[in-house]
C-alpha cells in the first residue's frame, strides 16, 4: 500500500497566512515561506499554497512568493488561486512550483483542465472542488471561496469530469466542516473514492489524529490535508504520523 501523505495547507491573503471558519472570521497565522519551511522540516510530505483572494478580486497568485517558498522549501508544494490560463499555470511552474491547482476558472472553462494536462501533463495538475450540501443532500459545487453556488454542479459528476479532462488528482473540501475541526466526511470520501481514478486529498474538518486516520483509512483518501490544528500548534506533522503509524496506516518517516 502506498503511503499515505500528510499536507499542511496554507491559505494566502495579501502576503500572509491566514484561516478562518467556513472562510470567513480570517485571522493572520504567519508569513507563508516561514511557515512552509517550519512544516518542511517537521516531516510535511507536501504542501499546497492556494491565495484564497485571487478569484474574487481577480488577481493572479504572485509569482515571487512561489520563487521564495521554491528557494526555502525542500518538498513538493502546490499553488493556486487566481489561475485562470495555461500561461498564468506556466508562470507558477516556472517560478518553482511542483504541480498548480486550479478551482473557480476551471468551473467556468472545463477546457482549462485539458489545455494544463495536455501541455504540461496530468501530474502537474490538480482539481480542486469546493461543496456543500444541499437541503436534499446532494453535495453541490461552489466557486471563489465557497461563496457561489455553481448552478446544478454535483460533486461526483464534476470530479469523474475533471479526471476526464486530465486532472491528475482532486484536492476536495467540505465548505460545511471547514476550518470546524469537526471531522471530515467520510462517507463523502468513501464514495468520491470509488468513483474516480486518481488520488483524492481530503480536505475540511481536521479537528485531530483521529479524524485524519479516519479519513485515510475508512474515507479512502490518499492524502489529508490540515491547516488550523498546524498553524495553532493543536498537534505537529509528527504528531499525526505517530498516531497513523501506531494504527498501521503507512506514512513516510
Amino acid at each position: 500500500m502506498l503511503a499515505k501523505r500528510i499536507i499542511p495547507c496554507l491559505d494566502v491573503r495579501d502576503g500572509r497566512t491566514v484561516k478562518g471558519v467556513n472562510f470567513r472570521g480570517l485571522a493572520d497565522v504567519g508569513d507563508p515561506v516561514e511557515l512552509g519551511a517550519a512544516y518542511a522540516a517537521a516531516g510535511a510530505d507536501e504542501l499546497v499554497y492556494l491565495d484564497i483572494s485571487a478569484s474574487i478580486e481577480g488577481r493572479g497568485t504572485f509569482t515571487a512568493m512561489v520563487e521564495r517558498v521554491a528557494d526555502r522549501v525542500n518538498i513538493p508544494f502546490t499553488v493556486g488561486g487566481g489561475i485562470r490560463t495555461a500561461a498564468d499555470a506556466a508562470a507558477l511552474l516556472d517560478a518553482g512550483a511542483d504541480k498548480v491547482t486550479v478551482n473557480s476558472a476551471a468551473v467556468a472553462n472545463p477546457g482549462l483542465i485539458t489545455e494544463i494536462a495536455s501541455r504540461y501533463g496530468s501530474q502537474f495538475i490538480v482539481v480542486a472542488i469546493d461543496a456543500r450540501r444541499d437541503a436534499g443532500g446532494r453535495w453541490m459545487v461552489t466557486t471563489h471561496g465557497g461563496t457561489r453556488r455553481a448552478g446544478d454542479l454535483e460533486l461526483f459528476a464534476w470530479a469523474r469530469e475533471a479526471v476526464d479532462r486530465g486532472a491528475g488528482e482532486i484536492l476536495f473540501t467540505s465548505m460545511d466542516h471547514d476550518g470546524t475541526r469537526s471531522g471530515y466526511p467520510c462517507d463523502v470520501y468513501r464514495e468520491l473514492c470509488g468513483s474516480i481514478t486518481v488520488p483524492v486529498i481530503a480536505s475540511g474538518g481536521a479537528g485531530s489524529p483521529a479524524d485524519i486516520a479516519a479519513v485515510l483509512s475508512e474515507g479512502g483518501a490518499d492524502a489529508a490535508l490540515a491547516a488550523g490544528i498546524f498553524h495553532y500548534g493543536n498537534y505537529t506533522v509528527g504528531d499525526i504520523k505517530r498516531y497513523l503509524s501506531k494504527l498501521d496506516i503507512p506514512v513516510r518517516s
